[in-house]
């Protein structure tokens, strides 16, 4: 599969750390975004990424620059028609990625795979406003994009296996990430999985058994993680973790993926993480512990 330009739609958390992450793999990214705003803001946070790597002598000015004029912004999404793939990463609502896909058949030729980074929302949905739905598939990065070597290739009831293997090829070959293949079930494996390890932590704090900053420390020494559970929670956004877990509760039913009730007061609150500069933890505009 030769791909040199990709579509990222949605300037978000996801969508800046996957176009910074295709650009760094010298490909072209066209980085659409309706508002400007955020737009303007995603560019100059990928500027930011880059210069924390250049303080640990990962990367250099020039690399930096290349990595940047390899990145276009994008207002229209008909700027994308020239792309051999187009990623989506739009916020986690169904009619929201619908409307999106609608717009990308619309646009994109028939050879074009559509992708979602949807965590937790059927691909087979989602694949319906399109009218092609074999070639849609779910490439589900995991946080932090640049650093974490793994794709959920997401495979909805009608996505082909020509799809599918092209989808493979690219990410192992032209991404260098360890691709697996995952059949739709709500949450897929890594969602699934670590927001059950959030939400048990959010009980053991709620409990009272121990502070946040003691399960955190009793994780990332204990079992090496990067990041403890909570600071984790934070990171992806307190109130993507609460919407994961609900909609994995009303899928499943069981009343093990029932959202902690510390959680819900944090976003009642507005105590997003992260993006809103509190949550269990405090940081600074640039995302780094207090």
């Amino acid at each position: 599969m030769d791909v040199r330009r990709v579509g990222v739609v949605g300037a978000g958390t996801m969508g800046q750390g996957i176009a910074e992450m295709l650009a760094a793999c010298g490909l072209d990214v066209h980085l659409a975004e309706h508002s400007a705003e955020r737009l303007t803001h995603a560019v100059a946070m990928i500027g930011l990424s880059l210069d924390k790597q250049i303080e640990k002598w990962a990367l250099t000015e020039a690399e930096k620059r290349l990595i940047l004029n390899r990145i276009h912004p994008e207002n229209e999404l008909e700027q994308l028609a020239g792309c051999e793939l187009v990623i989506e990463t739009v916020t986690e609502d169904l009619d929201v990625k619908r409307a999106v896909f609608a717009e990308l058949d619309r646009i994109c030729g028939p050879d074009v795979i559509l992708a979602s980074n949807t965590s937790t929302l059927s691909l087979t949905e989602i694949a319906s406003a399109a009218s092609r739905p074999e070639r849609v598939i779910g490439m589900h990065f995991v946080y932090p994009v640049i650093k974490t070597d793994l794709v959920e290739l997401v495979r909805g009831l009608k996505t082909s296996d020509e799809t599918f293997e092209r989808a493979k090829q690219f990410t192992e070959e032209t991404i260098h990430k360890k691709g697996i293949m995952v059949f739709e079930s709500p949450g897929f494996v890594t969602t699934r999985l670590i927001c059950l390890f959030i939400n048990e932590a959010l009980h053991v704090l709620e409990e009272g058994v121990a502070s946040a900053e003691d399960i955190d420390s009793a994780m990332r020494t204990g079992y090496s993680f990067q990041h403890g559970p909570l600071e984790l929670a934070d990171r992806f956004g307190l109130d993507f973790v609460l919407a994961s877990l609900e909609r994995m509760f009303r899928e499943y039913g069981e009343l093990k993926y029932r959202p902690s009730i510390v959680l819900k007061k944090m976003v009642r609150a507005g105590s997003l993480g992260v993006k809103s500069g509190t949550g269990f933890f405090k940081y600074d505009k640039d995302g780094d512990r207090l």
